[in-house]
């Protein structure tokens, strides 16, 4: 797995989860991140490893060698590393960690409501498929 790429475990039936899988692809420059679905036999093997429980968390879940991050901070730490304006977004880490995951557990709580579910997990594309961590 590489401890030198950074790996975002995502809700692989959420829509709004694997479009913002391909929005960061898309803005990765430095090819940083690599992905697998919470669903998948690697992200329940890392949610193990870490003690995550995805019943309390169950929308993204962002690794760093040995430490990781969830919801707010993850959304954060992830957009510090894309290209373009999106770095900025990270200065939002100076509000209470609870205002900004009160902000993100509303979203995620509606995410399927408002962006839609998938009935199996994202497949990724030929071309994309390098970003993914293998089963």
């Amino acid at each position: 797995m590489g401890d030198s790429k950074k790996i975002v475990l995502f809700d692989g039936v959420c829509n709004l989860c694997t479009g913002s899988v391909v929005f960061i692809i898309k803005r990765d420059k430095d090819d940083l991140f690599r992905f697998a679905a919470l669903q998948s036999d690697i992200g329940q093997e890392l949610t193990d490893k870490f003690g995550i429980d995805t019943q309390k968390v169950d929308s993204i879940i962002l690794i760093e060698g040995e430490s990781y991050y969830i919801k707010s901070s993850a959304a954060l730490r992830i957009a510090r590393n894309l290209s373009g304006l999106y770095p900025m977004l990270y200065g939002f880490i100076i509000l209470p960690t609870v205002i900004r995951d009160w902000v993100y557990d509303v979203i995620a709580n509606n995410r399927y409501q408002w962006f839609g579910k998938r009935d199996s997990c994202m497949v990724p594309t030929p071309e994309l498929k390098a970003k993914f961590l293998e089963e």
